[in-house]
């Protein structure tokens, strides 16, 4: 129903809430009354999460830091640089592979790399007439799959933890890193992305609803801002990345990998922002009263935002009450042949990632029940894991409720379902390599 709603009224709060309600109206024995009441249960315990309270404010944090970022003409003194001194930017390839490049390098936090790829190609794609959709596009196609790929991050702990369960629980002997390993380079829809993207880009490739996208006027909106020294722009962006690393390592008592996401992206933002103050209040640039105030109108912008984050993980908890990804696993026959068993795990995990809109929760449904399977039918068990993290990936790429998907429409300045609309056909196309290349490999590997 959420999704339904989502494509059709293009109202995402409004479909998500009704997501929600009707799971909740299911649990409470369709009582109105009870559901109303559970609803309200429902958010406040949501609300009392600390990394839920984190993460919320992260995405209004995004506003102010762009907003000052805006104001204080870091922008266009950056713009300038790249297409007018350095003539590094020329054309809407170049200012695209820009993000794509970014996207690419920094790899240690999806939604961290959405929003630095978005942030520095947004004012070189308005130069050069590209559209947000398509920026957006960049961003999601870079940063979830790059992250999946190199998992020298969270989603590597994660992985890392439920093979390890697999390995106690004595179905496969090993080590958990090895198997690891093995079974990122059968992540085929995160490689089958990154190289569509590319091409997308280099060729200029627009199919489907992408060639009815237009630029958008905000770079008309920033020329009204005096130009400085790209430095304003550079140096908080800068201090973003090497936070993030650092307060991984810190949440994680010395170990990136065990560090909390949602802590190191809350407390990279207020380091940013006090960063900032001492780079354009402290210097000179403009006055503390101008600062906050510009602080507040970011973080007001994207309050939105926030609110469809919150209401994402709403209808996350519902699907999890529902055991939506287990009634879907369940469907899976154990009769399968061993040369369809990945690309029906594929299929499967990309159905529960896009209808629970997470693609970490996928990962802790599907291995459990992925690895058995393979085991059982003597196949390929890395081929398996491979296709659960391409499966997680692809069905949270494509999903309109799914919180990288509403991240990267944040950070690209792009609503949320035409950015779903308009990257759906390239997301599809990796999709059918993906699962070509899964049975190619049950047959030959």
């Amino acid at each position: 129903m959420a999704i339904a709603l989502a494509l059709y009224s293009r109202n995402v709060l409004l479909s998500l809430f009704g997501g929600v309600f009707l799971g909740l109206f299911l649990l409470q024995d369709f009582s109105f009354f009870a559901t109303l009441d559970a609803t309200l249960s429902l958010f406040i315990s949501l609300l009392s999460e600390a990394w839920i309270g984190k993460t919320l404010a992260f995405a209004v944090l995004v506003g102010s830091v762009m907003e000052l970022i805006e104001r204080s003409g870091g922008i266009n003194g950056f713009v300038e640089y790249m297409t007018q001194k350095s003539k590094l930017v020329a054309s809407p390839r170049s200012a695209l592979m820009v993000s794509y490049i970014i996207g690419v390098v920094i790899f240690i936090e999806s939604s961290i790399t959405s929003l630095i790829a978005g942030a520095v190609g947004r004012p070189l794609c308005d130069k050069e007439g590209v559209p947000h959709a398509k920026l957006a596009y960049i961003c999601d196609s870079t940063s979830a799959p790059i992250s999946s790929l190199i998992v020298l991050n969270g989603w590597g702990a994660l992985l890392l933890g439920l093979i390890a369960t697999q390995i106690d629980s004595g179905l496969i002997s090993g080590e958990s890193v090895d198997w690891l390993i093995k079974s990122v380079v059968y992540n085929f829809y995160a490689i089958s992305a990154l190289i569509v993207t590319f091409l997308v880009i280099w060729f200029n490739i627009d199919i489907g609803p992408m060639k009815a996208a237009l630029p958008s006027n905000s770079h008309a909106r920033l020329m009204f801002n005096k130009s400085a020294p790209m430095h304003y722009m550079i140096m908080p962006i800068i201090v973003m990345i090497v936070s993030v690393f650092v307060f991984l390592y810190l949440t994680g008592n010395g170990n990136i990998l065990k560090g909390s996401g949602s802590s190191s992206i809350f407390y990279t933002m207020l380091t940013t922002l006090g960063f900032m103050y001492i780079l354009y209040v402290m210097k000179g640039k403009m006055s503390t009263k101008i600062y906050l105030l510009s602080s507040f109108k970011g973080a007001k912008k994207l309050f939105g935002i926030a609110m469809i984050l919150l209401f994402a993980f709403a209808i996350g908890k519902v699907t999890l009450q529902l055991h939506t990804g287990l009634y879907l696993a369940s469907l899976a026959s154990n009769n399968l042949s061993p040369y369809l068993l990945a690309a029906v795990i594929f299929l499967l995990s990309s159905i529960i990632s896009f209808s629970t809109g997470t693609s970490w929760g996928t990962f802790s449904i599907m291995i459990p029940i992925a690895v058995p399977m393979a085991v059982g039918l003597d196949a390929n068990v890395s081929l398996a894991i491979g296709a659960v993290i391409s499966g997680g990936v692809f069905g949270d790429h494509c999903s309109p409720i799914s919180d990288t998907t509403i991240i990267s429409s944040l950070a690209s300045d792009c609503e949320v379902i035409e950015h779903v609309k308009t990257q759906l056909p390239y997301a599809l196309i990796s999709g059918v390599v993906a699962i070509i290349l899964f049975i190619v490999f049950a047959i030959f590997a």
